[in-house]
């Protein structure tokens, strides 16, 4: 289960909007994160990664996008769920073929 958060929603929202377009204008680019951080009362850490991340899903910076991260970890669970049922399944075919290939009494 994922921890709460510790930031609102809104908040993230609009601080890493302000924080994007602060860092389009080269006149406020310098400590623009951190100056916004303190405004809104929120770990300059945070914020940089809200960012980065913001930026990746805009396509602005190389990565893989929250959406791609959210649909590889889906097929990872589902890889991890579907390989102990392949096991089974190998198993009881290959028990199959082997009482087929018994002599009938």
């Amino acid at each position: 289960m994922a921890p709460p958060k510790k930031y609102p929603d809104e908040l993230r929202d609009r601080a890493t909007r302000m924080a994007v377009e602060a860092r389009r204008d080269p006149a406020s680019a310098t400590g623009a994160i951190k100056r916004i951080a303190e405004q809104f009362g929120i770990h300059p850490e945070a914020l940089r990664t809200w960012v980065k991340r913001a930026e990746t899903d805009t396509g602005d910076r190389p990565g893989i996008t929250t959406g791609d991260a959210q649909r590889l970890a889906q097929l990872e669970r589902e890889n991890r769920e579907l390989r102990p049922a392949n096991q089974i399944l190998r198993s009881a075919a290959s028990f199959f073929a082997a009482e087929l290939d018994r002599p009938s009494r």
